[in-house]
């Protein structure tokens, strides 16, 4: 199940389809600074004929062309490749046209403005699932510590039954390409491996995207739409995020469980299906029953075959194999030469806490390979974030002040909504952008800050 050693993630060019140039170049140039290829059009036609070059596996699509529709483009690429991950872009006051792309087949919808990181993290979002039928794309299994050894193992003899697996870890640890290996060591390796983000799709639209729904069913249910249960039949179901499922979907999704019975939003009669279930979390689903915010029954019935994903920094010399891995990988793309890491630079690696695991190690080492040329890489090489010894992810939260200190000057007199909005904000600031960290610390859900974002933006 190890791949060769210089198999990591790549999700090839990104296809960037928006008619308003400068958006076009602001966009292009914050992925090419994340390391992303990006091929860009900005008509329909031109769109689809880069389309048909380049066979992406990620589109990033603006709604609104001066030649189509773009959802027409979006159905018609899914037609030619229903693999691919289409991330709609849409103006602020849209979401109506955002919600019927979902429901047609987007990935992921971005309403106007957004900052950076919102942007980057629906793009590797997309990247990560368009990776998920790629068997040599494991990189984060890279490495041959005992940690992962006990990993691979366990993987091997839970593949083989059709108990219920439940993975837990960090984000970044590879919890998908986890559950992809289950599938792909089990009888089950030749049906359909279905991922679906709990925590990415909101929770109106979520039921839908589960079980499916009939023509007619709500206001945009213009088609029958299989769910991802349905999808993955005869294979397996990845349900990512799943402690972030609203109480009321985690009853139905009981009850699939108990029956293996499918029944889309609105349809009279359910229909039977098989499926594997996969589950995984960055949260820990015990503390979440307790909370009373995941039912106790659920748990239960998921928690058969648990399997915790190491961090990266519990991984020993893991993270210099995996490094080295990368290196040689990124360079080949890019047409580079390097001479390998400095020892300081490997001892840095060795001690670094890495947040954001394997993932955040790719994303350096393809930041160095993008903006320099050759040679040995030297600790001036690295991006700041893990020079500086990660103290921008481990900055401390301030306390409030109390009742009386200056400090609350700028909150006396705002309404409830408007520290609401502050609180938020500078949480998300103080965790460096990310705010999957700042909705930990929030104790609410991702998807619910990302929901109130988007109503801030509203004029």
């Amino acid at each position: 199940m190890t791949p060769a050693a210089d198999t990591v993630i790549d999700p090839g060019p990104i296809l960037l389809i928006e008619d308003t140039p400068a958006l076009q170049m602001v966009y292009r140039s914050v992925l090419a600074a994340a390391g992303y290829k990006v091929v860009t059009a900005s008509t329909f036609a031109d769109g689809l004929a880069r389309f048909l070059d380049t066979n992406p596996m990620v589109v990033l699509l603006d709604l609104v062309l001066p030649d189509g529709d773009g959802l027409d483009l979006m159905q018609e690429m899914l037609r030619l490749s229903p693999d691919v991950r289409v991330v709609v872009i849409t103006a602020n006051g849209s979401i109506t046209r955002a919600v019927e792309a979902m429901r047609a087949g987007a990935h992921e919808f971005l309403v106007k403005p957004f900052d950076e990181q919102r942007f980057l993290g629906a793009v590797e979002n997309a990247a990560a699932r368009a990776q998920r039928t790629d068997p040599a794309a494991h990189g984060p299994f890279l490495g041959s510590s005992p940690a992962m050894g006990r990993i691979h193992a366990k993987i091997a003899s839970a593949a083989r039954s059709m108990a219920t697996v439940f993975i837990t870890g960090e984000s970044g640890t590879g919890k998908e390409l986890c559950a992809n290996a289950v599938h792909d060591l089990s009888g089950r390796a030749s049906g359909p491996f279905i991922a679906l983000n709990c925590g990415a799709i909101p929770q109106d639209l979520l039921e839908s995207e589960v079980f499916g729904h009939v023509k007619g069913s709500f206001t945009g249910a213009i088609a029958d739409k299989p769910g991802a249960a349905q999808a993955a039949d005869g294979g397996t179901l990845f349900l990512d995020e799943i402690c972030e499922m609203a109480p009321a979907l985690q009853t139905k999704l009981l009850r699939f469980l108990q029956t293996s019975m499918v029944q889309p939003v609105g349809a009279v009669r359910p229909r039977k299906v098989s499926v594997r279930i996969v589950c995984a979390t960055n949260r820990d689903p015990l503390e979440e029953v307790r909370r009373g915010r995941f039912r106790e029954d659920l748990y239960y019935r998921l928690y058969v075959v648990p399997i915790h994903m190491p961090p990266l920094r519990d991984r020993g010399e893991d993270v210099i194999e995996i490094a080295e891995a990368a290196l040689k990988r990124f360079a080949a793309e890019e047409q580079r030469h390097f001479d390998g890491f400095a020892p300081e630079v490997k001892s840095l690696f060795r001690q670094h806490p890495w947040p954001g695991n394997v993932r955040q190690l790719l994303n350096v080492i393809r930041n160095v390979v993008v903006l320099h040329e050759s040679g040995t890489i030297s600790l001036g090489m690295l991006p700041e974030m893990v020079s500086d010894g990660g103290t921008q992810y481990n900055a401390p939260i301030e306390v409030a002040p109390p009742s009386g200190d200056p400090h609350l000057d700028g909150l006396i007199g705002r309404t409830l909504s408007e520290i609401e909005q502050i609180v938020i904000e500078a949480t998300i600031a103080q965790h460096g952008g990310s705010i999957p960290k700042a909705a930990r610390v929030l104790d609410v859900s991702p998807s619910t800050i990302y929901r109130k974002r988007e109503t801030w933006t509203k004029p």
